[in-house]
């Protein structure tokens, strides 16, 4: 069995942003989809802690992915420009994440 590449990260959501963040996430931009989808990214996970307003993101990548180049892209910093008023972010606008390592998998 292929073990497959996975990334996850952890975000953090401004308060009194959880419905406008789904909501803009729920109209993602269809070129934005496909960048994403064209990059390797096979499927993307994003949860949100109702508690701390914690968002963790999951990826699931191709064998063949790559998503370095992603960040230099006019798409992603228009995206990241549109988000920039919901969550914390970079200087750049570039959501501020803290990876997650993978301490577990049952397969």
């Amino acid at each position: 069995m292929q073990n497959d590449t996975v990334l996850a990260f952890r975000m953090q959501l401004n308060k009194g942003n959880e419905a406008e963040y789904k909501k803009r996430h729920d109209e993602i931009w269809p070129e934005l989809s496909a960048l994403l989808k064209n990059a390797g990214i096979q499927e993307y996970y994003i949860f949100l802690d109702e508690v701390t307003l914690a968002l963790f993101a999951f990826q699931k990548l191709s064998p063949d992915a790559d998503t370095f180049g992603l960040s230099s892209l006019p798409i992603m910093k228009k995206w990241w420009d549109h988000m920039a008023d919901l969550m914390e972010v970079n200087p750049d606008n570039s959501p501020k994440i803290v990876a997650c390592p993978e301490v577990f998998r049952l397969l």
